[in-house]
């Protein structure tokens, strides 16, 4: 088994049903178990700004799938919640993003783990450190100091 950490994000179509259906589905995948869920968050957009604020949150799966067949489930959930790929930044039905896979480093053309951008993302970052307060990210150190480092971005964590 695999400790695999999943992000979770959608700013369309209902954005909290999203990430609940999302979390139920990453319960069905095969050879999976879903172990922790975060709380859900509220954050603004970055990079393209002009949308709706994000819903996100983050899942802790234990796995026998390998990184490249998990992501491959990641994207067919999404594609499920009718996720389009219009360009970078824009607003999305449902975001799965493979975080962490195990101590893993995959450096690949459509396959990067740690997930390159994580450890500058206080809304990756935060319901991350909320169920995995030791969490390490491989080549960038402990989350929750990295999640020192980003105090400035609001990230508000829903009921």
């Amino acid at each position: 088994m695999t400790l695999a950490y999943i992000g979770i994000g959608s700013n369309m179509e209902g954005p909290q049903t999203q990430v609940a259906r999302a979390f139920e589905e990453l319960a069905r995948l095969p050879r999976t178990r879903l172990g922790a869920r975060s709380s859900l968050y509220r954050s603004a957009a970055l990079g393209y700004a002009a949308q709706p604020d994000f819903i996100n949150a983050v899942a802790e799966l234990d796995t026998t799938l390998g990184a490249e067949q998990l992501l491959a489930e990641l994207q067919a959930i999404e594609a499920r919640h009718g996720r389009r790929r219009s360009f970078a930044n824009a607003p999305r039905t449902l975001d799965l993003d493979l975080l962490l896979y195990g101590d893993a480093r995959i450096d690949e053309p459509h396959l990067r783990v740690p997930h390159p951008r994580m450890h500058e993302r206080a809304f990756v970052l935060r319901p991350l450190v909320e169920i995995a307060p030791q969490a390490v990210i491989p080549g960038r150190g402990a989350a929750a100091a990295c999640l020192a480092a980003c105090k400035e971005q609001k990230v508000e964590r829903m009921h």
